[in-house]
């Protein structure tokens, strides 16, 4: 076994873990690291943890399974990034990191590593899951029904587990009808809004509209921002089609106008209909 703290490990191939945890305590130490890591700290590093787990969401989306391998390494890499600084600062290791998530995982699913039955619906071990996660906040001395949802979600995410929170205790429309109406309620503000209001105030109508078409999707059982994902993936295709049906009438975009495109548009539609969907 190459021990730690050796060049070996480092250029091992085969060296897993260890290697990786290796080089990231060389390229933090502070004496013959690197300048750029040894200047890092939690609050800089987060924005690309962020970024690493979009791309691996991506790859995942389009089904690059070539790229997922690479996508997943470096959202590791983020993680013993965020381990290396823990242990410098005596706040956690990468180990005590794993273990904690290994007895979050026993104590949440008692129906595998325990003695409850497996013998429960996916709703109901939905509801069990609920359950132990609420006990554990009450555990962290949460104070707030909403406390805890973590502010650096994106936006229609947080919003619908605000929501759900939110539902727990009963503040939560009975009928989607209700929801409906609300969004029609709020669309006509926000159109009223953009007569009389100030911009802030047609800002804070359409953060309001958002709030409850979030809503509607938690209400339809829907993902949002996957939702939002899709749309604006077959609005990439689709214009891409429009963008290739110009190209054989010899034009550009900028050279066209909104009525031919608009009509090119209908045809893509009607050819995905018609045939499936369009390469894009």
């Amino acid at each position: 076994m190459i021990p730690e703290n050796s060049d070996a490990l480092i250029h091992d191939p085969r060296g897993g873990l260890p290697r990786l945890l290796e080089i990231m305590r060389r390229l933090r130490d502070p004496d013959t690291g690197c300048p750029w890591d040894i200047e890092q700290d939690f609050a800089s590093i987060a924005p690309y943890t962020i970024e690493e787990a979009y791309e691996v969401a991506d790859a995942i989306e389009r089904q690059a399974w070539d790229e997922l391998e690479g996508e997943l390494g470096d959202l590791l890499l983020q993680t013993v990034y965020h381990t290396q600084m823990g242990a410098e600062a005596g706040l956690f290791s990468f180990a005590s990191v794993a273990d904690r998530i290994s007895d979050k995982m026993v104590a949440r699913h008692p129906h595998v590593f325990g003695t409850e039955s497996r013998d429960k619906s996916a709703e109901q071990q939905t509801r069990d899951w609920e359950t132990i996660k609420a006990a554990e906040r009450a555990g962290k001395q949460a104070h707030g029904v909403l406390d805890d949802v973590a502010l650096a979600l994106p936006a229609l995410t947080r919003a619908v587990k605000l929501q759900k929170r939110a539902a727990r205790v009963g503040f939560d429309w009975p009928e989607i009808g209700q929801v409906v109406d609300k969004i029609a309620e709020e669309a006509h503000e926000l159109a009223e809004a953009r007569a009389t209001l100030t911009q802030a105030e047609v800002f804070e109508e359409f953060g309001d509209l958002l709030f409850v078409i979030a809503n509607l999707a938690r209400h339809l059982g829907l993902e949002p921002e996957e939702a939002l994902r899709a749309a604006n993936a077959k609005f990439t295709r689709r214009f891409k089609a429009v963008e290739a049906k110009l190209a054989d009438l010899g034009k550009h975009p900028e050279a066209s106008n909104l009525a031919e495109m608009d009509a090119l548009w209908d045809a893509v539609k009607a050819e995905e209909k018609a045939g499936g969907p369009i390469s894009e």
